[in-house]
């Protein structure tokens, strides 16, 4: 059995309360850019950073379009990676935001926490050693 590779993170799916609220917050938080696919109709909104971002749905028990079973789905966190240069500039647009963070050295690599509209954690993270001291 060949082995593959993954390059990048793709997309996380997450259930938000308001959509508009929270592709707001991430496309004025982050800097990703709505991708619009009227093929899909309202949801969900993806909001990318190149080829890696959100897909928001919504958390609407009510809505008939969204599968039972995942209603109640939480994600733990997930990550974006960016360089040195743009995890300063990332701190420095938090702090001008007034948003509350959580920095943490994590010895390969340094990150910064906080939460969207909804509750998840968004972390950015940027390697702090020789990358192949870490991937290899």
């Amino acid at each position: 059995m060949e082995d593959f590779i993954i390059d990048h993170l793709d997309h996380v799916a997450i259930r938000v309360k308001d959509i508009e609220v929270s592709a707001s917050w991430y496309e004025k938080t982050l800097g990703l850019k709505r991708k619009i696919v009227p093929e899909w109709g309202a949801y969900p909104i993806f909001l990318l950073a190149g080829k890696a971002g959100v897909a928001l749905f919504p958390a609407t028990i009510e809505d008939p379009m969204v599968d039972p079973t995942s209603k109640n789905s939480k994600i733990d966190h997930f990550a974006f990676h960016v360089s040195a240069e743009n995890f300063i500039k990332a701190r420095k647009k938090y702090e001008a935001l007034q948003l509350d963070y959580i920095f943490t050295d994590h010895h390969y690599f340094h990150s910064i926490y906080t939460k969207d509209p909804d509750g998840h954690t968004v972390e950015l993270t940027t390697i702090v050693v020789d990358a192949t001291a870490f991937y290899t």
